[in-house]
């Protein structure tokens, strides 16, 4: 059972690499800083070799017989190292896997707003996962999701990929999207959504003039229509009613003030 990192009280493992007095071995092969074979040494020699040049004697083959090491400056080494995995995380493209579950009786406004979802995912280059969810009676005709699913593939086929066909797993059915090489590349970049359009003078083809003298008459005519309704929508005194009961029976209802 791996131990808690919290509660791990060890000491970081530090580099396993041996270099200088940590190879303990009587006698190493030997590669010059310039990649050239020197040849087998005694340990000690190899290791004044290496101080003369003011550089490291490090192990890279500790399996061979004898183990072969390299002459060469050990901490700028592992700086280059370090560089290059960097770079190589740098231009890795992470992959991220989302999921959408639609219901086989979904109404279309419901549909709408997850296929929005869908296409916001697919537009930052997201994988969708599509899950039809059955409940019930519902499981016996898979039919039915079949189609949903193959209804969203055929409308977003400009921005996604099937990567995987509907599948029926236990009660689910799942499909699974991908962007399209369009949106890769680029082509088809993300749209900003909740924006309201701003409507300017050459949409609507009228002057610039035109546009400022309607709004300031718009914003003349507020106060009065703001008094005009006020004045339409007095309040009136609330009168309660009673319900008065003659021999007969119920009577009509009666006001009292």
């Amino acid at each position: 059972m791996p131990v808690p990192r919290r509660f791990d009280r060890r000491p970081p493992e530090r580099d396993q690499t041996r270099i200088n007095e940590r190879i303990r071995v009587p006698e190493v092969r030997v590669i010059g800083e310039d990649g050239s074979q020197i040849g087998v040494m005694r340990t000690d020699e190899a290791l004044r070799y290496a101080q003369e040049r003011d550089l490291d004697l490090v192990e890279v083959a500790p399996d061979a017989r004898p183990p072969v090491t390299r002459i060469l400056d050990y901490s700028k080494y592992k700086y280059e190292q370090a560089q290059k995995q960097k770079a190589a995380r740098k231009h890795q493209q992470q992959i991220t896997i989302r999921e959408i579950k639609f219901r086989p009786k979904i109404a279309q406004n419901d549909y709408d707003t997850k296929k929005g979802h869908v296409i916001r995912f697919l537009k930052r280059k997201d994988k969708v996962k599509i899950t039809i969810m059955f409940r019930g009676r519902e499981v016996t005709h898979p039919e039915r999701g079949q189609m949903l699913l193959e209804r969203l593939a055929e409308e977003l086929k400009d921005l996604a990929v099937v990567e995987q066909r509907p599948n029926l797993d236990g009660r689910n059915m799942t499909m699974m999207l991908g962007p399209s090489k369009a949106v890769l590349a680029g082509q088809i970049d993300e749209q900003p959504t909740g924006d309201v359009p701003v409507v300017t003078a050459e949409d609507t083809g009228e002057t610039a003039e035109a546009v400022a003298a309607d709004g300031a008459a718009d914003r003349a005519d507020a106060p009065a229509a703001e008094a005009e309704a006020g004045g339409r929508h007095e309040r009136r005194p609330v009168q309660h009613g009673v319900t008065q009961v003659s021999q007969g029976g119920w009577g009509d209802l009666a006001t009292r003030g």
